[in-house]
């Protein structure tokens, strides 16, 4: 019968009982993920989870746009005020989602529980949100194509400047995802946050596609501080025959700057719950 030297044994088999020394409970734990790769992971996550739900999200939200615009058809002839109908319906289409949805998403995963199990991942918080975030995010590009598409044939409105559509999606929709999250995040009961991802979408409808000119002075302030307002007003400024794109870049890196702040408030709000 062979013999084994007793310091290479396992410490639990010389107390026979199995048990773990303090060393091996203390053993550290995985390094904490890169952030560029744990936000592709969780893009990816997300992307896939939802994909069940992607056609009629996209059909409903797209639905809700192309119908606001065939009913102001018979309201709105032409000019400014079809151009701010055309835009601010396009860029609904991304509020529905990265602002009212993903509030929802997040106030039911504060709500069950859902946190904790993120919480428990070496994962960033800021890949969590952004990943999430960009993933709401892009199911909207094709029904903001679509609104864009059929809402300038509508009213008579160019088609050749809609490429700066893949500038306005993203920059609108980080934006809105950010105030989206924040909010789901930051409301203390599911049913509230739910409650606040609706109201933020019709202000986003009644702010966006209603013209600037016919809303009254006061609701013009609460107009200029909605996140998608210079998306929408990036976009509108296009279906002019000469767009100022001094302008046009004005409004987007406003969107932009915008959205870093709101993403950033995510986060921390993301954090904070976490802990909780």
């Amino acid at each position: 019968m062979s013999t084994v030297p007793a310091e290479v044994l396992p410490t639990g088999a010389l107390s026979g009982r199995g048990r773990a020394t303090d060393d091996e409970v203390a053993a550290p734990l995985a390094p904490r993920a890169r952030l560029l790769p744990a936000l592709a992971a969780v893009y990816r996550a997300q992307l896939s989870r939802a994909r069940v739900a992607r056609i009629p999200l996209l059909f409903v939200a797209t639905f809700q746009s192309v119908g606001i615009m065939v009913l102001m058809r018979g309201v709105v002839d032409g000019g400014s005020e079809a151009r701010a109908v055309v835009a601010g319906s396009t860029v609904l289409v991304v509020a529905f989602v990265a602002l009212n949805l993903l509030a929802q998403y997040f106030g039911q995963l504060r709500a069950t529980g859902g946190l904790d199990h993120y919480a428990t991942l070496p994962v960033p918080p800021a890949a969590v949100v952004l990943g999430a975030a960009g993933a709401y995010a892009s199911f909207t590009v094709p029904g903001t194509a679509v609104t864009a598409v059929a809402g300038s044939v509508l009213f008579g409105l160019p088609l050749g400047h809609l490429w700066i559509l893949a500038a306005v999606v993203p920059l609108a929709g980080a934006a809105l995802a950010g105030l989206g999250a924040a909010l789901g995040l930051l409301a203390p009961r599911q049913e509230l946050a739910t409650l606040l991802g609706q109201l933020g979408m019709s202000a986003a409808l009644l702010l966006g596609v209603l013209p600037a000119e016919r809303l009254p002075e006061p609701i013009g302030w609460a107009r200029d501080l909605l996140p998608s307002t210079y998306g929408v007003e990036a976009l509108a400024r296009t279906f002019d025959p000469d767009p100022d794109w001094a302008a046009v870049a004005l409004d987007l890196a406003v969107c932009g700057v915008v959205g870093v702040v709101s993403l950033a408030v995510a986060t921390w709000a993301y954090r904070r719950a976490a802990v909780r």
